[in-house]
């Protein structure tokens, strides 16, 4: 009979005198894409007083974490500078810090951005290049006692679908992940405050990716508590036929094995569904 370990319950400290309490629930993290060329919500929410308008529909949504992002990470997404990327997420981190309960998240690799998100209310740092993107961003986590997502990718956003290759996918990404949650120890960020993601789509193929899924109960061994995002990422199109939009079936299909598996926090575009189906996720994987 299959089973999974019991996902041991932690507190972590963030700043401003936040706790985030991971365990027997699965935690939402929803997406605010500050943007106007994200893949599937692009310009939706490029404005201020509308993205704290859907952060705040997102927390009433059961979500416990608003991952708030000002650059688009989509495959072939051009760069966008510190500056704008500033000017565009601090604002609505500002104002959700004073309206909303739930913990923010800035998605970002420069430490230059996410310094001045946790200044102005941020508590997670979510970063895609796991500190390889600035080498601030890791002593910056550190200072700040800010929780720290670490992504794998292979190649940048520009790059990383032109062609992916591994010789062990699992093997490599389970590497590198431990690779640099070690480099964050090194730098003084404290391991309970560590959270890694094994990046769904960022340099994989559909091979990859359903590899990846697979042996998810492997990454979630691994000793730190694991964000698994896949919400209407390309390879549940090519599974489904479905575009960005109309992927919400495949999305709770993957976040819900994600969460049986060990995941302690699921990244998505649609918490509401997706919240009602981990509770029942939640309850089945509780009883004994």
């Amino acid at each position: 009979m299959w089973t999974t370990p019991r996902r041991p319950e932690i507190q972590i400290e963030l700043p401003h005198q936040r706790v985030m309490t991971l365990g027997a629930k699965t935690v939402i993290m929803g997406v605010l894409n500050v943007t106007p060329d994200s893949f599937s919500d692009g310009g939706l929410f490029f404005n201020t007083e509308k993205a704290v308008e859907q952060g705040l529909t997102m927390e009433a949504q059961q979500t416990g974490i608003l991952d708030i992002g000002g650059e688009s990470t989509r495959p072939g997404a051009e760069p966008v500078s510190a500056k704008d990327e500033t000017d565009r997420v601090v604002p609505v981190i500002r104002s959700l810090a004073e309206k909303s309960k739930a913990l923010l998240s800035i998605d970002t690799f420069k430490a230059e951005v996410a310094a001045k998100a946790i200044e102005n209310g941020a508590h997670i740092i979510n970063d895609i290049t796991a500190g390889q993107g600035d080498p601030e961003m890791l002593s910056l986590a550190a200072e700040t006692e800010a929780g720290l997502v670490l992504m794998h990718m292979q190649g940048t956003p520009r790059t990383m679908q032109k062609d992916p290759h591994y010789g062990d996918v699992v093997a490599e990404v389970k590497e590198y992940l431990l690779d640099r949650a070690q480099a964050a120890l090194e730098a003084g960020v404290a391991k309970e405050r560590i959270i890694i993601d094994p990046g769904i789509g960022f340099g994989k193929s559909l091979e990859h990716n359903l590899l990846l899924l697979r042996h998810l109960d492997e990454l979630c061994s691994l000793g730190y508590p694991l964000l698994l995002g896949a919400s209407r990422k390309t390879f549940i199109g090519h599974l489904t036929g479905r575009p960005p939009e109309e992927r919400l079936w495949g999305t709770l299909g993957v976040h819900v094995l994600g969460a049986a598996m060990g995941a302690a926090i699921v990244r998505v575009h649609d918490p509401a569904p997706v919240s009602e189906a981990l509770c029942v996720t939640d309850a089945v994987m509780a009883a004994r």
